[in-house]
């Protein structure tokens, strides 16, 4: 069972992410709103994956991904976020993401990247 944290700031795109992952094997272990929360998440249940925004209020998604890989360099980190910008994503890549999804995206999008990384 691939265990899941998702991490986003608007509750409409958590259960989106969530309904995407229904008809799936993985299991949806816990929410965060923010960064920091993603932090103590991770850290507490040490999900398989995380699915996280960029832009959040608090501790942004970028700031949370280099904490989440200092603590854990093998930590698997999908971003999510509805900023296209080309900037952002060569830099979520290069701090260690493992993928980058556009909002709004495809379930079989999301559902692939995960299979991809497990």
């Amino acid at each position: 069972m691939v265990r899941i944290l998702i991490v986003d700031d608007a509750t409409f795109i958590r259960n989106m992410v969530k309904k995407s992952l229904l008809p799936t094997d993985f299991e949806v272990i816990a929410e965060a709103a923010n960064g920091l929360e993603a932090i103590k998440l991770f850290q507490e249940l040490k999900p398989d994956i995380i699915t996280m925004d960029i832009t959040m209020r608090g501790m942004d998604g970028l700031t949370a991904l280099g904490e989440i890989l200092k603590s854990n360099p093998e930590a698997k980190v999908i971003m999510l976020s509805s900023m296209g910008e080309e900037g952002l994503i060569k830099k979520a890549i290069s701090m260690g993401a493992k993928d980058f999804i556009t909002k709004p995206f495809k379930p079989d999008r999301l559902v692939n990247a995960i299979r991809a990384i497990v």
